[in-house]
Order: C-alpha cells, then structure tokens, then sequence
C-alpha cells in the first residue's frame, strides 16, 4: 500500500508518497504566496493551501498506482488562525505562527490571566505566535469578523477538513493554541472563557495517529484515488518531524532547522519547566514532550543570502569558512522576535563586533553560530530540569549544509544523527497515516523499522570548549539589549 503525508510550510506544501516498508516513492513541493500587510504581520491565504496540495498530490502519484493509495495524513505549520463562517467558508486570511501583532493580547494574558493560570489550564504561557491571542486580537480589531466565526480551524487541520469533510484537529497542533488543557488532552473551559468562544466553535481533537475519516468522494475522483483512503488526523510540523525522524519514546532529541528552529525532546510523562520557557505540548506518539522554538533559524541564512549578499550560491559562501569557534562576529537570529526562551516579539536582529577586518565570510559565520547559539539557550533550559541528552537527530533545509551540523555539534556538545530521509515533517505524515490504516501498531513500532541513521556528526572536544566560552559571551548580549529592542518598539 502507499501512503501520502502533506506537510504545510510557510512557503511552500511538500508532499511525499511512501510505501508499506517506509521507502519513499516520490517527493514534491509546492509553493505559495506569504502576505506582510503590516510590519509584524505575516499572513496567507487558505485556498491557496489547498490549490497547491492537490496540484501536489496529482504530481506526487503521476507514476504511482492510484488504486494502492491507502491513507493520508499532515505535519503542518502550528499556532495560525483559520476561522470559517457557518457556511464553512474561510472568512479572512489565516494569521500565522510568525505574526507578531498580538504583543497587547499576549501581555494581557500574561499578566492579567496571569502566567500561573496559564500553566494550569494549558501547561504554557502566552507567546505572541500562539492562537488565543490571535482571537483575542481579532475581538478587538476585526469584531464583525469575529461574530462570524462558526469553526476555528489551525493550517493542516484545514487541508484534512477540504479532503474529508471532517472538521478536526489532533493533540499536538491543538497544544500550541493555548486553548488546549495539554495534561488532560482535552480543550481547556477556562480558556474558552477568557477568549470569548463556545466549545462547539473548536474542532474534534483526535491523537494523532487517528483516522478521522475518509476522503470525500468528489476529492477521491478528483485525484482517482479509492474513496476508502482513510484521513488521519496528523500532527502539529515539529511533531510530525520527530515522527519522521524516530524522535519518540522517552527522552529522545530532535533538531529541526527549518524556517523556524526547535529543540524537541520526547518524553513518557507529562512535565513543565518553571519558567515556561519550553513549551510543554502533547506528542503524536500518544505521549508528551518538550520544545524550545525560534522564530528564525533557516530563514536567517535564507535572508543573509539572499536579501543581503545577493547570492544563491550558499555552499560556496559556507565553503569560506575555515576558523570555527574564532569568529569575532556575534549575530543575534531575532528577525521575527524571539519565542523560546525570552518570549519577545520586540526582540531584533543584531550584528555585533564588526572590526576593519571582518569578512563576509565572518559574517556567515556567525549567522550560522547565532542560530546554533539560540538553540543551545533552550537545551540550557531542558539541562535546568535535570535533562541529560547525548546526542540528536537532525532534520529541516538547514539539515543539509555539513558545515552547519558541525557548528551545532559543536555548540551544543551533542552527537547529531543525520537520518536516511530528511523529509521531516512530510515523512512523519505518512507514517501516522501507515499507523491510522493499521499498517503498523503504533507510532513507536514504524519509527523503529522504518527510521534509520546514515551518519553521526561528533562533537570535538576541543571545539565544544571554544564554543563554550563564546556561547557564555553570546547570552549576554540578548539581556544587554533587551532596553533598547523595548524603546525602539514605542518609538515604531
């Protein structure tokens, strides 16, 4: 049988056919459009979504036998507000998890609801990116469109709801709304509350690995697959991407650098780190785990190439580099504010210790140690609680660049996996749809068999004690700013 995962990115869907062994059969990528109506804002349109995940899929099973399509399912992009009408039509652009305009809503929660209530009805505090806010915000600014609002829909959720007809979602993606009581696995009364919405505005929540239907009839012809294909729920991108790459069970480590960074570590049990400077979410193996998120991490070497130096050759700026650990550049990776661990929207880019001879090369560096930096300030966090990691996988576009796994080896003093298919989130997607079909028994027992390790990228002692000492002067330089990215935001 053959199995189809849609993962829903930023900038583009990538779909990915796999087969009963776990062996992938085809891979493709779609993009679309991403809208800044605001300085802060970041928003797309929904139809979009869908347009290209069909011309997706169509391409994906150009060659393939359509009659062993057995199921489908998602990793999508987490934390973005789709809200439909009664007539389940998409009632404005989706606002998505790197919008920055709810900076009043997130304040306010934090401190009016109040972080230790927060955390009690949802395990996480508010960020900016998360879905309450978003709603909040809309209550304010779009009230017409707000009493219009008949289902709350996130990104992927609304891909399987025009596949399926089903209007659902699944644990992971519904803990990144801080909607969502993440102990108990179920949506949270209080928060429904405090944002003004009724319980039936929310979607069915289904673990991940679920089937939550099967595909529309009118969608199965369309494509020419069996209607029998079965719909499963899917899972929130980071989750999916841990999935995919066997980041399940207990105390398991998984990198990803896409657009966004994150730190994801497995756990068996329910926890929360004090500070909430982790998120705390529900995992799609049926467990839970922990996730320190930056906003940008890829897209600042996207942004560094492209916007800046003007190039797309980027192994050969990389291959400019030759001194690690001696670079006299710091570069802070806040393009889009930062999430975890300093929760501010405010936060910006930073270039630091330029001198007449810095190179361009330096530069790059620095953008890629500034990202490896910001993800050892989540581990720091998860080493707070007594976690003890050794290695991690690693997944995502930035997965790709050796030079970069060898940075971020060396940063965080951990071994880094690299995994036979780097897929990610959109592998993840076909792995729970196998699961959802009874292909396999469980998250646990695919991930086993079909996940394998190719390489390991070793930590050098002797490096790791260098980017030791420049990462204890990098986490000075956030709180250094920290005033003044505050008074630049009155001033905008």
């Amino acid at each position: 049988m053959l199995y189809i995962g849609v993962d829903l990115g930023t900038s583009a869907v990538k779909l990915l056919l796999m087969d009963s062994q776990g062996k992938i059969v085809n891979v493709v990528s779609k993009e679309y459009p991403l809208y800044f109506p605001e300085p802060g804002w970041s928003e797309q349109n929904p139809e979009d979504w869908f347009r290209q995940t069909i011309a997706g899929i169509r391409e994906l099973l150009e060659k393939a036998d359509k009659s062993q399509v057995a199921g489908i399912s998602f990793g999508g992009q987490m934390h973005g507000l789709v809200i439909l009408d009664r007539e389940d039509k998409v009632i404005r652009p989706a606002i998505l998890w790197n919008d920055g305009r709810t900076a009043e809503e997130t304040e306010y929660l934090n401190t009016v609801v109040g972080k230790e209530k927060l955390s009690e009805y949802t395990a996480n505090i508010a960020f900016a990116g998360f879905t309450a806010p978003k709603l909040l915000w809309l209550k304010k600014h779009e009230p017409d469109h707000f009493s219009r609002i008949a289902k709350i829909m996130l990104p992927k959720d609304y891909i399987a709801y025009r596949l399926s007809g089903i209007h659902c979602t699944d644990v992971s993606d519904a803990s990144g709304t801080l909607l969502f009581d993440v102990k108990n696995r179920r949506w949270s009364g209080e928060m429904c509350d405090i944002c003004g919405i009724r319980m039936e505005q929310l979607p069915k929540c289904h673990e991940s690995y679920e089937k939550v239907g099967t595909i529309l009839p009118e969608i199965a012809a369309q494509l020419r697959i069996p209607e029998t294909t079965v719909v499963a729920a899917g899972a929130g991108d980071n989750a999916a991407a841990a999935v995919g790459t066997g980041t399940v069970g207990n105390n398991m480590c998984n990198i990803s650098l896409g657009t966004s960074g994150t730190i994801f570590i497995s756990s068996a049990d329910f926890g929360v780190d004090r500070f909430n400077a982790l998120h705390s979410f529900a995992h799609a193996d049926g467990h839970y785990h922990l996730m320190g998120c930056m906003l940008s991490a890829a897209s600042c070497n996207k942004w560094w190439m492209d916007e800046i130096i003007g190039t797309k050759d980027y192994a050969g700026e990389q291959s400019l580099i030759e001194r690690l650990g001696e670079n006299h550049v710091y570069f802070l990776p806040y393009l889009m504010g930062e999430r975890s661990p300093h929760n501010d929207p405010n936060a910006r880019a930073v270039f630091l210790g330029m001198t007449m001879d810095t190179t361009r090369a330096d530069m790059t560096q620095a953008v890629l140690e500034g990202v490896a930096f910001g993800l050892r300030d989540s581990l720091e966090v998860a080493k707070s609680l007594g976690i003890d990691l050794k290695r991690t996988k690693i997944c995502g576009g930035g997965a790709k660049s050796l030079l970069w796994k060898r940075i971020i080896a060396n940063v965080l003093n951990l071994k880094v996996d690299v995994i036979e298919s780097e897929e990610g989130p959109a592998m993840g997607g076909a792995m729970l749809a196998a699961v959802a079909c009874g292909e396999y028994g469980s998250v646990e027992e695919i991930a086993s068999k079909v996940v394998k390790i190719v390489d390991t990228v070793e930590p050098d002692p002797i490096l790791a004690k260098k980017y030791n000492r420049r990462y204890e002067e990098f986490r000075k330089i956030y709180p250094a700013c920290r005033g003044l990215f505050d008074d630049m935001s009155k001033n905008n």
